[in-house]
């Protein structure tokens, strides 16, 4: 593990300890890259608005997204990134995420919203009132990229055998943003990754409790035989009112026991099919 002592609050982010690592097994090249929050201010503006291409992390997240305030914590460096050798790439990471945050008005209201986006929106009228999803709801599904073709498709992730017991080679688990909303619930994106002798699995969660009103899970689930040449990714949408669960207050902190309680409002079945590698030699 890589550390720095002393490290001075001014000192960007690209600067700090960058936890890293890569796996390869099958074919595939399975890498994730873990590090510390995005700093909140940027200490290089005069290089940042000269030269776009040295923007500093913050600058690139303010400039690429269209909201007026980022969440509490955000993840930039964080990022999971699986390669085929054929060329067919899958990968996650915070700001393609916070990308798909809604710039449109929010209807969700909780006790003393107004005051609370009050209190973090910018000082520029036009922005302090430029509607947004302040829950950061996100229905991210990871990006595809190569010369793969996807479908959707009838078949199924097989839960069931996802959990037998089968040998972990590896895993990992990354954040890539979460808030508070200001102490009247919690919004979150997840990621986590286990690797199998037979397979290899990835869950990317977002989970939304606002406190007293609602709840939403939006998963993405991502699987791949060794033996097959696709890749099954399914993506849910679950939502609710608190009222319409009869549920103990301790369930509504653990998504794992929420979510089966839910009502599924969307699903998504998609096959990626893995492009047929040439070979040169």
């Amino acid at each position: 593990m890589c550390t720095i002592n002393n490290i001075k609050g001014d000192v960007e982010i690209q600067r700090l300890p960058v936890n890293s690592e890569e796996y390869l097994i099958n074919d595939w090249t399975i890498k994730y890259t873990k590090s510390h929050i995005l700093h909140s201010m940027c200490t290089t503006s005069e290089v940042c608005s000269s030269l776009p291409e040295k923007r500093c992390l913050l600058c690139v997240y303010l400039n690429e997204l269209e909201l007026p305030h980022l969440p509490e914590m955000v993840f930039a460096n964080n990022k999971l990134i699986l390669n085929h050798k054929s060329g067919l790439s899958v990968d996650f990471n915070a700001l393609d995420a916070l990308r798909r945050v809604s710039n449109g008005k929010q209807s969700i209201k909780v006790a003393h919203s107004d005051t609370w986006k009050d209190s973090r929106a910018p000082e520029n009228l036009e922005e302090k009132i430029k509607p947004f999803d302040w829950t950061f709801s996100s229905d991210y599904r990871g990006g595809v990229s190569g010369s793969s073709s996807m479908s959707e498709t009838d078949e199924r992730i097989d839960i069931e055998r996802l959990k037998e017991k089968e040998k972990i080679l590896f895993y990992q688990e990354l954040m890539l943003y979460e808030d508070e909303l200001h102490d009247n619930g919690i919004s979150s994106c997840t990621i986590k990754i286990r690797v199998m002798p037979s397979s290899f699995f990835v869950l990317l969660r977002f989970f939304l409790r606002v406190d007293n009103v609602m709840v939403r899970i939006n998963d993405t689930r991502v699987f791949h035989d060794f033996n097959s040449d696709y890749v099954l990714r399914e993506y849910t949408n679950r939502e609710c009112g608190v009222t319409e669960l009869n549920l103990p207050l301790t369930v509504f902190g653990d998504p794992n026991l929420l979510s089966p309680h839910m009502p599924l409002r969307t699903a998504v079945y998609e096959k990626i099919k893995i492009p047929v590698c040439s070979d040169l030699n």
